[in-house]
């Protein structure tokens, strides 16, 4: 068996959608399940929009995910370069080769001339398609055009005959009637490539056997199936995967939420999580296994597990099992995640975070299990770290404004100052027999205090919440709402 050549190629005209960071991630597996070659291409010919921040965005994204390249950008390989900006003679080579042959031509008809014909083709009911005005030019008239100074583009000379087949590796046969496709230009006034031609040139001299793509460009398949026989080039297996839908089953946009690789990783979603949810995005194994290790999906990924179907994007399932995979993380990364994260929001002094990272674990221990995403670790440990806590305003009224409060606070403050160990069991017992004195309700006891040692009414257990927060910083903070509120 041939080797798998499978690749990626974006444009980098923004952040990594999702959507591409799927088809990444199944051209990745799909190489590595074959122990083929997995190559990264910039498609960066768009000059008004593609940008290198976004190249930098790009490839950011693909290493947090952890998706490696054998060639491409920073790597380089047999058959680079790997940025199309870079390979702009091969193309122009190329595309002489097919003027040559008489499968390619100029043509010199203005924006506003086409739009003119295409209007009324759309009027009388007719496919819109271009007419092959200049097929057929004298040089005369090329000299004419060239004299107002029209600069022509190339336009690929299709077969209108017959029809063209795309054997997909998902959907099986999909054909096409020649005589809906019109002769599309290769090659733009400004003398870059089209993506239809260029995409040809460069999976055929970069030795791609599978174009593994979204469903969106199988109609651009037929256009290109055509090059590549006009230039006699080895054409390679195609496989069109399912679109990304939201759940109102529109294609997925902004008006979901998060889109792009780089929003889930600021809002605390681990590589790990993504890598998996992404890939049941129209891959499955069976109706039993949804958490995969990368080994495990490298394993068992294959093309014929593809759904034709949609895939809907489910944010609750997403921030399920972004879940599970925190509940096992290592204390040790959380706790430099949340030292991180504490300190970009300004918490955590610089030159003190590895000194906190101890304490970040003990207080994690209570914490773990409770969130979904990295982007909750500050509000539920932050007020370990500063007296400045955001208060609640409906549950510092329902909890610290009762007449009881002031004084129960200050009996608390009082109890835990004459703790001879200041341990979780002589805490507990602190407020154990703060209760039985007054003859009340723990919870009446023990939400009051939270709420004035944390600012909300859901934290960990509120003795080891005291604990870790330390006698002095406990007190402070009772005594401070003993006093308010008296």
């Amino acid at each position: 068996m041939e080797e798998v050549r499978a690749r990626f190629a974006p444009s980098p005209t923004g952040y990594l959608h999702v959507g591409g960071a799927r088809t990444a991630l199944f051209n990745w597996l799909f190489a590595r399940h074959h122990g083929g070659t997995f190559v990264l291409r910039i498609e960066d010919t768009d000059a008004l929009r593609s940008t290198e921040a976004s190249v930098n965005v790009i490839l950011e994204a693909l290493h947090w995910l952890g998706l490696d390249w054998d060639e491409g950008p920073s790597v380089g390989g047999p058959y680079g370069p790997y940025r199309q900006t870079e390979r702009l003679d091969l193309y122009r080579e190329y595309a002489r080769r097919l003027a040559d042959a008489g499968r390619a031509y100029r043509c010199y008809c203005s924006s506003e001339e086409l739009n003119e014909r295409r209007q009324a083709l759309l009027k009388s009911g007719q496919a819109v398609k271009y007419d092959r005005k200049c097929l057929n030019l004298s040089k005369a008239e090329r000299d004419r055009y060239e004299a107002e100074g029209r600069v022509p583009v190339l336009r690929f000379l299709a077969d209108d005959q017959g029809e063209t087949v795309v054997e997909d590796l998902i959907r099986g046969s999909v054909r096409f009637e020649n005589h809906v496709l019109d002769d599309f230009v290769i090659i733009k006034s400004d003398g870059n490539p089209t993506y239809n031609f260029a995409v040809v040139v460069d999976d055929a001299l970069m030795r791609i056997t599978h174009v593994i793509r979204g469903e969106d460009h199988l109609s651009n398949t037929p256009r290109q199936i055509q090059v590549y026989q006009a230039l006699d080039l080895p054409v390679p297996r195609f496989a069109h995967v399912p679109m990304i839908l939201g759940p109102d089953r529109q294609r997925l946009s902004k008006r979901h939420g998060a889109t792009s690789v780089e929003q889930y990783r600021e809002q605390g979603y681990l590589p790990e999580a993504m890598v998996n949810y992404l890939a049941l995005l129209g891959w499955s194994l069976d109706d039993r296994h949804e958490l995969f290790t990368r080994e495990e999906l490298v394993e068992h990924f294959s093309l014929e597990r593809i759904s034709k179907n949609p895939a809907i994007f489910d944010v609750k399932k997403i921030d399920w099992m972004n879940g599970v995979y925190l509940r096992s993380l290592p204390r040790e990364r959380l706790a430099r995640e949340a030292a991180a994260r504490l300190e970009q929001a300004g918490y955590l002094p610089p030159d003190q975070r590895e000194a906190s990272l101890p304490r970040l674990e003990a207080i994690l221990e209570q914490v773990q299990a409770r969130i979904k995403h990295l982007g909750e670790l500050v509000p539920w440990t932050y007020y370990y770290f500063t007296d400045e806590v955001q208060y609640d305003e409906k549950a510092v009224e329902r909890f610290l404004t009762p007449e009881y409060v002031p004084a129960m606070l200050a009996e608390a403050v009082h109890g835990l100052e004459a703790l001879e160990s200041f341990t979780v069991e002589g805490i507990q017992a602190v407020f154990e027999g703060l209760r039985e004195r007054r003859g009340m309700k723990l919870g009446d006891v023990l939400q009051p205090v939270r709420v004035a040692l944390t600012g909300t009414t859901v934290s960990p257990g509120m003795y080891e919440v005291i604990h870790l927060l330390g006698r002095d910083a406990a007190c402070r903070r009772l005594r401070r709402w003993a006093k308010s509120s008296s």
